[in-house]
């Protein structure tokens, strides 16, 4: 049995959203963003889909707004591993959502229909409706809009990831945040000062200084004008407990050379070794290798004699793991609702401007997170 919202909206929830009041039928058909092939941003096709069945688990979300995230970008270049081995071609990508429910399986119990939610997708999300097992899913704090809720689950879950499940930083401790106004840089800010930790961070331009240091950041060096390791000796002498690092080759072998003993370099991605703003033309092959054969290999020998540490993970290959992920939610919901964190700057596109976002958050230059509204 499948349980789904009346046509009339006289029974709508209200929400914050002026224009969120209604409790929308469930739709049969809707619109996504669909990769046929990998290459540019021409390649984000907007396309009619009919809305898949739902099991007696699932529930259908009338999508509001979807985040976006770098990895999107791999995705749509054909490079992301984990979107090659467990979709293929054709893909829509988009790992996080948020929306209202309108139609729910007949075992589900923590949803009802017109109840917002946030929620996490293995890629799909940049669609105007999605079916998602009720796991995944998370009420959206009624102070919170649509465009908030779906830059939230990702970055907030890499962080918690990172720090309670990797490194768990002790209090009074220091870390280095590398790409700390973007979406999961800002999130680590917070959750490091949560956990009470001296925290630097390292942002590319000045404009977004002021940013990390609203965030909590005790320091915050500036690549463009000043020099980032000599800063960073200056500021933390001894070196760092943690440093945190997803710009690949450019970092990693500093951020390892840089850590006190019993330190924990934690890596997440390899953003360096993509071309900014280079997507019109797909990927740059020779940037590509380049960065590969120059990614520095750490050796366990090595490992053991200073005492230093490796961690590294890719969220889409732990949707297995989701009572690790739901814990994770759990911890962030509550912050969110006693306001121990707040939910990045967000930047909104509509959907049919998926290959701006995409430029955009290419380029570098965004601060906070990137969202397509629907």
């Amino acid at each position: 049995m499948v349980q789904v919202a009346a046509q009339s909206t006289s029974n709508a929830r209200s929400a914050p959203d002026t224009n969120e009041q209604r409790v929308p039928a469930p739709a049969t058909s809707g619109k996504k963003i669909v990769i046929h092939s990998a290459g540019g941003y021409e390649k984000l096709k907007v396309e009619k889909f009919e809305v898949p069945a739902i099991g007696p688990n699932d529930v259908l979300v009338e999508v509001r707004a979807a985040g976006i995230n770098f990895a999107d970008t791999s995705i749509r270049l054909g490079l992301y591993a984990s979107a090659k081995e467990l979709v293929g071609w054709p893909i829509t990508p988009g790992f996080e959502v948020a929306g209202v429910v309108t139609a729910k399986g007949n075992e589900v119990v923590d949803f009802e229909i017109g109840d917002r939610v946030m929620g996490l997708t293995l890629f799909g999300g940049y669609a105007s409706h999605v079916v998602v097992p009720s796991k995944q899913l998370f009420r959206l704090p009624d102070a919170l809009s649509f465009e908030q809720g779906a830059a939230i689950p990702a970055v907030f879950l890499t962080a918690w990831f990172a720090l309670y499940e990797l490194a768990h930083p002790r209090a009074g401790t220091t870390a280095l945040v590398h790409s700390a106004a973007g979406g999961v840089g800002s999130s680590l800010v917070q959750v490091l000062k949560l956990r009470g930790v001296y925290v630097i961070g390292v942002v590319g331009s000045s404009h977004k200084v002021e940013s990390v240091r609203a965030l909590g950041a005790d320091h915050v060096i500036d690549k463009s004008t000043q020099n980032l390791w000599a800063e960073a000796e200056r500021l933390s002498p001894g070196g760092f407990d943690l440093v945190l690092d997803a710009n690949g080759v450019e970092t990693l072998k500093q951020s390892y050379d840089h850590l006190r003993p019993a330190g924990k370099l934690v890596v997440y991605g390899f953003h360096s070794m993509m071309s900014k703003g280079g997507g019109s033309g797909g990927a740059n092959w020779f940037k590509l290798i380049s960065g590969f054969l120059r990614t520095p290999r750490f050796s366990p020998l090595d490992m053991t004699n200073s005492s230093k540490s490796v961690l590294a993970f890719n969220l889409s290959y732990l949707y297995d793991r989701f009572d690790m992920l739901q814990e994770g939610m759990q911890d962030i919901s509550a912050w969110l609702a006693a306001g121990k964190i707040v939910p990045p700057a967000v930047t909104s596109y509509p959907i049919e401007r998926a290959g701006d976002a995409h430029r955009d958050i290419e380029s570098g230059k965004t601060i906070g997170k990137l969202v397509l509204t629907m």
